[in-house]
């Protein structure tokens, strides 16, 4: 088990190759109060001086120190490799490949790196700092070391530099593959602990924390910290160790880190005999070895699961980003037909990516043509817009000077003309509603089903300008036929039309029921064979004249029989009569009156009305089915057909091909990212494979 921690510090490497931090790998996270000896902690660990030391805030940017153990061969080789001669040695990930052999060099570049990016005056970033330190020394561990807990911002701090601090500290003690190590002075009250404290906070079970009790030689006359170090005070589950630290006097004097180890040693068998061989810096390293290698044990399942998530995670995402491009003339030509495939299956409603948030393509034009069209025309009231006056008052325009036996055919058809046109609106919007639609597919397919073109914009934008082109070239084109249409129906009012005339020959029969019906009521004293005879004549000469009752013509007789109780009776205005006594002006203008429409004028208005709603339902049938067709010949398949010819016409030139084919400027960024990334998985896929093999995992 104790290879699987330089596992763990290969795959460390990996992760901090690419900078990621989406692998929480086990890290031995150290926390305390601002000078409760966290950095003399780490310095007794590594054996060495590399932190910076002095008074208030010193740790002011994470620092995450791996701790290599390495064999005298492994030195031989670096040391050849690059002409450096030293046992121990450390490394930056930010300086890339230089090594430092003198720790007073480390510290220093950790003091620079920190105020480069917190500045000099006691501020604190959340950017880590990356150390390795190589040594036959050490062992095996990756420790963080965090600014302090304080609680009064000094410098150029902000007034929330508490709780900016407690954050950073949570961020790193929630990693649930962490162990916690809460540092507090001896010579202060346990139950006061902030170390302890915040580590509960995430760690309520004690599971992973560690405590570390420091100054031991700083405790008061006449008190120890027996209780404490025996877990009588604060119980911890993984126990708690207590360590010597060195004192700013012994640091100041070059005091090495192996003396005071000796002297700390002294120290516990002098003061706490009993507890000697279970504190100490010697035991706390060899503790948190042993716990870090159980925890990786624990965590390792947990991290080839994450890992080989991550890896079909990024290798999708690295093959939307596409390989570069080598032939430019043969990826222009693929990227073009795949759009116009695309396209015009999206229409089709075979397109890859079908959309399931609402109507999009082919249905939504369906849609327009059978449910927003269709239920506007229905909507239109084949008499909107038509009072009775109009109707009457085009009647008598019709007749010119003439009083009319009939009710002139010239009448219905300026009257029907009139309301047939109010198709003509609704049918152009139609047209509309399908042209945006089209307008929509492309952003459609650029979204979902050929995010190629997101790598080259140039591209993208000229394939958009050229179908946006065609479309607008086709909408006046349809806009015409649609307008043709209408006005082919406006051209000839056919009467003859087999709907139109069944129409008017049944309401020819109720007219003729009512007439029957007025017969058999007429009084006594008139002979009805006589009425009869009379009303038959009158009948016989209309049908000679007008062709029969299968006519619409030939249900408008003459006298005032035939009624229409279905329709209230209308108000209409007429001449006043002049006064008497008073002298007549034919060029004045009558002064209107009310009075009730005569028998005869309500029954001309009414069978005028019922023809017109007659034949406007037939012209709107016809406009239901006709303008569909049309906008689907004229728009739909005509850019279907030609869409392909079309953007290879307009964009397939060698002129054209280096502009068209630029990828975005973040794209080259974004695809060596996700390679370096999916390189790192792999690798740290490796790893875990080799410690199968190993262990038997």
């Amino acid at each position: 088990m104790e290879a699987l921690i330089p596992v763990i510090n290969k795959l460390q490497d990996v992760f901090n190759t690419v900078g990621a931090d989406i692998i929480q790998l086990p890290q031995i996270v150290v926390v305390g109060t601002q000078s409760s000896g966290k950095s003399s902690v780490l310095e007794s660990l590594v054996g060495r001086d590399i932190l910076p030391r002095g008074t208030g805030i010193v740790t002011r940017r994470p620092l995450i120190l791996q701790l290599v153990h390495i064999d005298p061969e492994d030195r031989r080789k670096t040391n050849e490799e690059n002409g450096i001669d030293g046992e121990e040695w450390g490394k930056f990930l930010h300086t890339k490949n230089k090594l430092y052999t003198e720790f007073e060099e480390i510290r220093q570049e950790i003091e620079a790196e920190t105020e480069r990016m917190s500045g000099n005056n006691k501020g604190i970033s959340d950017e880590p700092i990356h150390l390795k330190i190589f040594s036959p020394h050490v062992v095996n561990l990756t420790l963080v070391d965090l600014p302090g807990i304080t609680k009064v911002p000094v410098g150029d701090q902000p007034n929330d530099i508490e709780i900016q601090i407690k954050e950073l500290i949570v961020k790193y003690i929630s990693n649930p593959n962490s162990i916690i190590l809460a540092v507090t002075a001896a010579n202060t009250d346990m139950a006061t602990s902030e170390a302890l404290k915040v580590a509960r906070e995430v760690d309520p079970d004690g599971r992973r924390t560690l405590a570390v009790v420091t100054k031991l030689d700083l405790m008061d006359a006449g008190t120890d910290a027996m209780d404490i170090l025996m877990g009588r005070v604060i119980p911890v589950k993984l126990g708690i160790i207590g360590i010597v630290n060195r004192s700013q006097l012994d640091i100041n004097q070059k005091k090495s880190v192996a003396d005071s180890i000796r002297d700390e040693y002294a120290f516990l068998q002098k003061k706490y005999p009993s507890l000697a061989n279970r504190n100490g810096t010697k035991y706390l390293a060899r503790t948190l070895n042993r716990l870090l290698m159980h925890h990786i044990r624990d965590c390792l399942p947990e991290l080839k699961t994450r890992i080989n998530v991550l890896a079909a995670q990024y290798q999708s995402l690295l093959n939307s980003y596409g390989e570069p491009v080598d032939d430019k003339s043969a990826t222009l030509l693929q990227l073009i037909t795949k759009f116009a495939a695309e396209y015009c299956n999206t229409i089709e409603g075979t397109a890859k990516y079908i959309e399931t948030a609402e109507l999009c393509g082919g249905a939504r034009i369906c849609y327009i043509f059978h449910e927003t069209f269709g239920r506007t025309l229905e909507s239109v009231d084949p008499l909107g817009g038509l009072t009775t006056i109009d109707v009457l008052t085009a009647i008598r325009n019709a007749t010119g000077p003439r009083p009319a036996l009939f009710v002139p055919e010239v009448s219905f058809e300026l009257l029907v003309k009139r309301q047939v046109k109010r198709l003509e609106e609704p049918s152009l919007r139609c047209v509309e509603l399908v042209h945006e639609e089209m307008q929509r597919i492309i952003q459609h397919c650029s979204n979902y089903s050929t995010q190629e073109l997101l790598r080259f914009p140039k591209l993208h934008d000229a394939i958009v300008e050229v179908v946006t082109s065609l479309l607008r070239k086709r909408l006046p084109v349809t806009n015409e036929m649609v307008h043709n249409l209408v006005a082919i129906e406006l051209a000839y009012i056919n009467t003859k039309h087999p709907d139109f005339a069944d129409a008017c020959g049944l309401m020819n029969n109720n007219i003729e029921e009512q007439r029957r019906n007025r017969m058999r009521d007429l009084p006594s004293a008139v002979p009805r064979d006589k009425a009869a005879a009379s009303g038959l004549q009158s009948v016989s000469a209309l049908e000679q004249t007008d062709g029969g009752t299968g006519n619409w013509r030939g249900m408008l007789r003459r006298g005032d029989d035939g009624t229409f109780p279905d329709r209230a009776m209308p108000q209409t205005t007429l001449p006043a009569s002049p006064q008497k006594g008073h002298a007549v002006n034919l060029l004045d203008v009558p002064v209107p009156v009310s009075r009730k429409l005569s028998a005869r004028e309500q029954r001309d208005c009414e069978v005028i009305e019922r023809l017109i709603k007659s034949y406007f339902l037939i012209v709107r049938k016809n406009i239901q089915d006709s303008v569909p067709k049309a906008v689907m010949h004229f728009l739909v398949n005509h850019v279907k057909d030609c869409l392909q010819s079309e953007l290879v016409g307009q964009l397939y030139k060698t002129a054209l091909l280096n502009d068209l084919l630029t990828e975005s400027e973040d794209m080259a960024q974004r695809r060596n990212e996700a390679a370096d990334m999916l390189k790192a998985l792999q690798k740290a896929s490796q790893v875990i494979a080799e410690i199968r093999e190993t262990h038997m995992w």
